[in-house]
């Protein structure tokens, strides 16, 4: 079905220098109608990911394009209207954005989106707005990770760092989906109860415990099969001494912004994963909505939401709740 909606306004955030959460500031925007291939996506809730804090500061794998940057990855809406040659999608279907495009030009922090239809997957009816915002990257990225990429195992033990964010939780479900055991790393004593309650079967305290010497003791001096590491920096040498022989280890994230040292104890894979992976095809797409979808279905996978911030204002004040590192789980705005 092709539509003709003219263009409209709509408030987005935008910002035009790199800094703090303040630098976003909400506009007016023109939203054309969709060109062919496009869709046109009324948001109804975001999900915010740790690369939109690094964009607007300045500190991501690429620098936003300045004045008038856009933000943002994730977000659940219905399509409003799509472009000539558009057959996967059609009016009043209800969406997720697929996070594959560039930040600076099609940020999703908005009211209403136009992207590509190669940057849309379908969402469950059922699931609602908030629920669903916090479902894509999270759980594709555990999904890409841990299935695709380390070929993971019923059997297999999964030490996760950093597991209280919102990729850690989904890794956790993950792996207990596969019949695996997931052992969560936190950095305080505060979250080993949540991560427990969430699905973890073991919690070592960064602070103060020895990652490495407990994966040994949890796993009988053999080690984990597989590594997941959001951290990376000099400490990701060390996680190399916590696998198998051959192991496998996944990082993902650079949350220390360090140059990331490679262990030396081989035999070992190491997988450096980036979410394209699994968004830049059709065929992942298809594959990882299925698994996802399927997941929520069944119940074996269950967003873990830290907060909902109400309306584009609180923006702001989400990212920083982000930055402050105190939550559990994918933050969520509603639009």
């Amino acid at each position: 079905m092709t539509t003709t909606t003219a263009s409209t306004t709509a408030r987005t955030v935008l910002f035009d220098e790199i800094g703090g959460p303040e630098v976003m500031r909400i506009h007016d925007v023109e939203i054309p109608a969709p060109g062919p291939g496009d869709v046109r996506i009324r948001v109804e809730a975001l999900g915010l990911n740790r690369a939109e804090t690094l964009l607007r500061a300045g500190t991501y794998y690429y620098q936003p394009t300045l004045p008038a940057s856009r933000n943002g990855y994730e977000a659940a809406g219905t399509v409003e209207s799509v472009g000539a040659g558009v057959t996967a999608f059609a009016p009043g279907d209800t969406v997720l954005t697929a996070a594959n495009t560039e930040l600076s030009a099609h940020g999703v922090y908005g009211e209403l989106v136009l992207l590509p239809q190669t940057a849309v997957v379908p969402r469950p009816a059922e699931v609602d707005a908030v629920t669903a915002a916090a479902i894509w990257v999270t759980y594709s990225t555990a999904y890409g990770a841990l299935l695709q990429t380390a070929g993971l195992l019923p059997g297999q033990h999964v030490l996760i760092t950093g597991a209280s964010s919102g990729v850690g939780t989904a890794a956790i479900q993950v792996v207990r989906r596969t019949g695996a055991v997931p052992i969560a790393t936190t950095r305080t004593e505060a979250k080993r109860q949540q991560l427990l309650d969430l699905g973890a079967e073991h919690v070592i305290v960064s602070e103060r415990e020895d990652v490495i010497k407990e994966t040994k003791r949890l796993t009988g001096g053999r080690g984990a099969d597989i590594v997941l590491d959001a951290i990376g920096g000099p400490g990701f040498q060390d996680l190399g001494e916590a696998v198998v022989r051959n192991g496998k280890l996944v990082i993902y994230g650079w949350l220390d912004t360090r140059p990331t040292t490679l262990p030396m104890n081989w035999p070992l894979s190491v997988h450096g994963y980036g979410n394209p992976m699994v968004t830049e095809t059709e065929e992942g797409r298809h594959r990882a909505a299925a698994y996802i979808n399927s997941g929520l279905t069944d119940g074996t996978l269950r967003p873990v939401i830290a907060e909902v911030f109400e309306g584009l204002d609180r923006i702001q004040d989400a990212h920083r709740l982000m930055e402050s590192n105190t939550h559990t789980g994918k933050i969520v705005v509603k639009v």
